[in-house]
């Protein structure tokens, strides 16, 4: 009996030393892994033009004011005519109207003046054509038109609205990018790549096509959507 609990201890310990020896392998095996990123751009166009036409009109009385804002408005929707942007697109977002006589802290020497601001909103998916127009908005000033940037950079703003359209083919380039660079990394380093252990989508950016300083993304109607996918994977 001795001997066969001997036998069976000795037998025991083998197995556990295998499997022990195993585990170190696994564990050793598991901590190897390498982290990549891979990058998907694309050029798109804006599909959607938001351009604020906002425009101030002053006078000794309000009904001056009035009838000078008249005059500007109809010349704004005379000109937007020509560039044969349908009345439709055009909506009026904000009005303000100021006497400066009731403002305690502006110098005007007890003169009343009102102003009037007004706002109209150009919305559009015709992107060329508002481009166009917005390149002649210097005829307005010629005409007497006073225009006005207090909300917002001056001229149309382009938004890309097709964003879902296009991520699955772009996280599909992103991911084939880190396989790609994870396969190189793997042979440099005289390796196998295995499986995947993590992986991170990235945020999907909107950038400006001509990155120039000054230049914002939403006044360009060409922009570049970007995402940086990281992957890791185990090495073997």
């Amino acid at each position: 009996m001795k001997l066969f609990a001997s036998v069976i201890l000795g037998v025991s310990a083998i197995i556990s030393a295998a499997l022990i020896g195993n585990g170190l392998t696994d564990l050793r095996t598991g901590d190897r892994y390498v982290t990549v990123k891979g990058v998907a751009e694309r050029e798109v166009n804006a599909d959607l033009a938001l351009w604020p036409i906002r425009f101030v009109a002053t006078g000794a009385s309000l009904s001056e004011a009035q009838e000078r804002a008249r005059s500007s408005r109809d010349a704004i929707m005379a000109f937007l005519k020509l560039q044969a942007i349908d009345q439709n697109a055009v909506e009026l977002q904000r009005l303000d109207v100021t006497d400066t006589r009731a403002n305690p802290y502006q110098a005007n020497n007890g003169e009343q003046k009102f102003i009037i601001s007004q706002t109209l909103m150009v919305r559009s998916t015709d992107i060329d054509r508002i481009r166009q127009a917005a390149q002649g908005v210097s005829e307005l000033v010629d005409s007497g038109v006073m225009l006005s940037s207090d909300y917002g950079p001056p001229g149309p703003t382009y938004v890309f609205n097709g964003l879902n359209d296009i991520k699955p083919e772009m996280i599909a380039e992103a991911t084939a990018s880190a396989r790609e660079a994870a396969d190189q990394f793997a042979q440099d380093a005289k390796a196998e790549l295995g499986g995947l252990r993590r992986a991170n989508q990235g945020v999907f950016q909107i950038l400006a096509r001509d990155q120039a300083p000054g230049i914002m993304e939403q006044q360009q109607p060409v922009k570049t959507v970007r995402v940086v996918s990281t992957v890791e994977y185990y090495l073997r």
